[in-house]
């Protein structure tokens, strides 16, 4: 006589297999509200030393102002001398809320030693942005990426890979470090500081 497996069975069965899918889709590829999913950062760093530097790419858009980007343009070129943090993110992104306090404070900090912060929001609506902008006093300009054209500036230096990135650019306007995922205060320092004893050349 064959026996039939009990519903109950049927039913534990089906919720481990929803659990071990969900803990694997945090080990690579993440899951945003709806279908939005994006490649998480894994923590590493790339310095690069002087010499194996490149230009970085011309980055000219629009920036946020009250919901929508249509404020002023935010040209990359017109901060020569400076040292600049372009940060990809998104409202929608976990570890882009978790760094945010970090580097707004960090913008404030080091304003005044020539650093720049930029934010490049990426695959969101205007709304949707200026309320991240909101929520965490993110004081530096955010520039439109909804398209990733921005992002895909970098394929040639340093690509930004996941959300967050970030990608630092020296004195002399080339891109000199890239952060992948959620930064903390100290990073932001190991990234920039060496970056500012530098001559402007």
């Amino acid at each position: 006589m064959i026996r039939r497996p009990r519903p109950i069975v049927l039913l534990g069965l089906v919720a481990c297999l929803v659990v071990v899918s969900g803990c694997s889709s945090q080990s690579g590829v993440s899951r945003a509200d709806g279908d939005t999913s994006y490649v998480a950062g894994d923590g590493t760093t790339v310095i690069l030393p002087e010499a194996q530097r490149q230009p970085a790419p011309a980055i000219v858009a629009d920036t946020l102002k009250s919901g929508r980007f249509d404020g002023s343009t935010f040209d990359l070129a017109a901060q020569r001398g400076k040292v600049v943090v372009l940060n990809v993110w998104a409202s929608w992104c976990a570890p882009c809320r978790a760094e945010a306090p970090s580097l707004a404070r960090m913008s404030t900090t080091l304003s005044p030693d020539g650093v720049v912060f930029a934010g490049l929001n990426t695959r969101d609506s205007g709304t949707a942005a200026q309320s991240f902008v909101d929520r965490f006093g993110v004081p530096y300009v955010t520039l439109d990426d909804t398209d990733g054209r921005l992002q895909l500036a970098f394929r040639n230096s340093l690509p930004m890979t996941a959300i967050p990135s970030t990608v630092i650019i020296d004195k002399q306007g080339r891109v000199a470090a890239r952060a992948l995922g959620e930064l903390d205060e100290s990073r932001v320092r190991g990234l920039v500081e060496p970056l500012l004893r530098e001559s402007a050349g």
